[in-house]
C-alpha cells in the first residue's frame, strides 16, 4: 500500500538486530552488507485516497543506508 508520511516518526524502537532479523541474507544482498537493525514507530501517514492516519510502521535500518522497506503494520485510528 502506498502511502506518505506527513509527521515524523515517534516513539522509535529496534525489536531485532542482527541474527534476529528473517530476512537478513535478503538485506545484505539487496542492499549491502550492514550492521541491520528491525525498528517500528509511529506517525502520522497519508493514504493513497488522501485519507490520513496514525500507523505503526516497521522498516529496516541500517547506518549509512538509512531506512529500506518501509511497511504500514497497522492503522491505529
Amino acid at each position: 500500500m502506498e502511502f506518505e508520511l506527513i509527521s515524523e516518526l515517534m516513539n522509535i524502537e529496534t525489536f531485532a538486530s542482527g541474527r534476529g532479523i528473517r530476512n537478513l541474507k535478503l538485506l545484505n544482498k539487496k542492499y549491502g552488507f550492514a550492521n541491520w537493525r528491525k525498528r517500528k514507530g509511529i506517525a502520522i501517514i497519508r493514504l493513497q485516497d488522501g485519507r490520513e492516519c496514525i500507523a505503526e510502521l516497521h522498516w529496516y535500518e541500517a547506518s549509512g543506508l538509512g531506512q529500506k522497506e518501509i511497511k504500514i503494520k497497522w492503522i491505529l485510528d
